[in-house]
């Protein structure tokens, strides 16, 4: 299945008791679809996967599929740093009718390049589903070697990465040497761009709640041909994207969301709001936007 080139990772709304909201959810997939998303990651690190039970996960996962309604992909994020409960939840998560599994590099046991490959296998066999690799150093620690990823990528139904390394040297070396139908995405809005130029996909995007639109036209202008208009896109683009980080994610972009009139609740403990001072940021960086 091709998941398409701007895929969001979606946040969870919540209500003011700290719940999951799932007539926010559905206004949420509404908005989203029509700014530019052709893809839906769920329950992801933005969607605030360590505080969600199982049984939220499920019920976000069956809410999504049920509403977008086979018009984009919805890919389930099942990864953690449990092999079996990740392969479980995968095999739920199937039979709810998602399109896609995403799955995380276990974190805090660090485990080695060959436990990754049979933790990642054993959620592949799990499912008849395509899988996105998603690696992430700085949450998770250990890092995904371009060698495990090229013999990861010969298994099937792993079709893609979602690589959050920032590191282009190493998405070179995973695009050079994996087959032509798998792709690599870019799991950091600001490197979009530089990946694309070197044979991305496309990005799962924390950005595009807010700039969806503006996103899906850079990478179209790159696609085109006209490398410089999607250059000067991405200069006008990098201080949002960089200012949605400003706190830990997705903190600051549920509050731009809130900004922009839609509302998706808080976030859960451990994390916090924003200061007076991040909102007043972003409250700025948006109001640019639509003056640039």
């Amino acid at each position: 299945m091709d998941f398409g080139h701007v895929l969001t990772a979606m946040v969870t709304p919540f209500d003011a008791k700290g719940n999951v909201d799932l007539e926010k959810v559905e206004r949420l997939v509404e908005f989203l679809l029509a700014n530019g998303t052709e893809g839906l990651v769920v329950a992801g690190t933005t969607g605030e996967s360590p505080t969600l039970r199982e049984e939220e996960k499920l019920a976000l996962f069956e809410k999504v599929v049920t509403v977008v309604n086979k018009r984009v992909p919805v890919i389930a994020g099942a990864g953690s740093n449990n092999t079996y409960v990740s392969a479980q939840l995968t095999k739920k998560a199937t039979a709810l009718g998602v399109d896609g599994i995403m799955a995380v590099t276990p974190y805090y046991n660090k485990p080695s390049q060959e436990g990754m490959y049979a933790h990642f296998a054993a959620i592949a066999e799990a499912t008849h589903l395509p899988v996105m690799l998603y690696n992430i150093p700085s949450r998770s620690v250990v890092n995904l070697s371009a060698e495990t990823i090229v013999k990861l990528s010969y298994i099937p139904n792993i079709t893609s990465l979602k690589e959050a390394n920032g590191d282009l040297d190493h998405m070179v070396s995973v695009i050079e040497q994996t087959p032509d139908t798998f792709h690599l995405y870019s799991g950091d809005d600001s490197l979009t761009l530089p990946a694309l130029s070197i044979g991305a996909k496309g990005v799962v995007s924390v950005a595009s709640h807010i700039i969806g639109p503006e996103m899906q036209q850079m990478m179209m202008a790159f696609r085109g041909g006209d490398v410089e208009h999607a250059a000067n896109l991405h200069r006008k683009l990098l201080p949002i994207m960089k200012g949605l980080f400003t706190a830990p994610n997705p903190t600051c972009v549920k509050a731009a969301l809130q900004i922009k009139g839609l509302d998706t609740g808080g976030v859960r403990l451990p994390l916090v709001p924003p200061t007076s001072e991040q909102r007043q940021h972003l409250q700025f960086l948006i109001e640019q936007l639509k003056v640039s």
